[in-house]
């Protein structure tokens, strides 16, 4: 059925594609009419009397289908002269009696019936096929603008930490200034990477497990490789702007770690996302430093870096817990996006 379906498909198009070729046009239309000739004159003997159009109704709606509405007409016009001359009794006239104008009118409402109706169906199918194109357009264009507009964002973030980078020089006196450009111009620069990498088109399906694991390991690339990541997240996709803000989430616990934990060069880091709640997602990331100094609670810093985190979790509409054991694990909880 499906294979029918297709051939019927490709030949509509084919006859489509040279609608602009009028003698071919009407030349189907005259082949289409001298094929239902033939098939009625080899099956007169085997039909009965009365089936005068039996042939021409399929030649008409074909060649109104495949080819317009005036080769349709053409044909239908020919096989009424044919029927009417051949097959119509007395046969080889032109009789105009009662009975035979009846059968003609027959054929002539019917044929003209199914020739507006095609034509109505060619029509819709006509306008169905330019708003298709025209949104295919609109959508190209619209991807286009939205991927230059992504670029030029990035390209003002790498910018902006390029010139923090400049006035970072100019400060070198001052170390607690060039510490925290240094820190701005740090925080721009993985800004720019993250959303050129969630922006791009080709990764706008990408599981978030490979989307955390990139990003990680771009962050964790600073130490030639020796601290060991594992990252256990289901093959899930999120919102973009969730996944932005849980991705500079990461970025910055991790940051954290290579500044705190990891003054040996060497550790592991384990990614975790649990999503077998209903209405939460539970991220947790788990490095094998010290951990925290005995009595110290992290959770009521007032450092940049935990005032970022605790805003990153008020905007998925979460918490943030952190727990020394064997190392700090920070554990995110955030709802989920219907």
């Amino acid at each position: 059925m499906h294979r029918v379906e297709g051939f019927f498909q490709k030949t509509t198009r084919w006859f489509r594609q040279r609608e602009d070729q009028t003698l071919f046009r009407y030349g189907v239309a005259v082949a289409f009419f001298s094929v239902a000739l033939g098939l009625r004159f080899i099956s007169d003997q085997a039909l009965p009397p009365g089936f005068p159009f039996l042939t021409f109704f399929p030649a008409v709606m074909l060649t109104a289908w495949l080819v317009g509405l005036w080769p349709g007409i053409l044909c239908a016009l020919l096989s009424t002269l044919a029927a009417w001359f051949f097959f119509i009794p007395p046969a080889f006239s032109f009789d105009l009696s009662p009975p035979v104008l009846v059968a003609l009118a027959f054929f002539i409402v019917v044929s003209g019936v199914d020739i507006a109706v095609i034509h109505g169906m060619r029509r819709a199918q006509d306008r169905l096929s330019d708003e298709r194109n025209t949104n295919a357009a609109l959508l190209v264009h619209q991807k286009t603008l939205y991927a230059e507009l992504q670029h030029r964002i990035a390209n003002n973030l790498a910018f902006v930490a390029s010139m923090l980078t400049l006035q970072s020089k100019k400060l070198e006196a001052n170390r607690e200034a060039t510490d925290a450009l240094i820190d701005a111009r740090l925080r721009l620069e993985t800004l720019s990477r993250i959303h050129r990498k969630l922006y791009d088109p080709d990764n706008v399906n990408v599981p978030l497990r490979t989307l955390l694991r990139d990003i990680a390991e771009d962050v964790l690339h600073t130490r030639d490789g020796r601290i060991r990541l594992e990252v256990e997240v289901p093959d899930i996709t999120l919102p973009a702007e969730q996944v932005m803000t849980l991705s500079l989430f990461v970025v910055e616990v991790l940051t954290n770690s290579l500044k705190h934990a990891f003054s040996g060069g060497h550790g592991a880091v384990t990614i975790r996302l649990d999503d077998t709640k209903p209405d939460v997602f539970v991220l947790s990331i788990r490095d094998d430093g010290p951990g925290l100094p005995s009595g110290f609670d992290l959770s009521a810093s007032k450092s940049l870096g935990m005032r970022i985190l605790h805003s990153f979790a008020r905007t998925l509409k979460g918490d943030v817990a952190f727990t020394s054991d064997r190392g700090l694990k920070t554990c995110l909880t955030f709802a989920r996006v219907a």
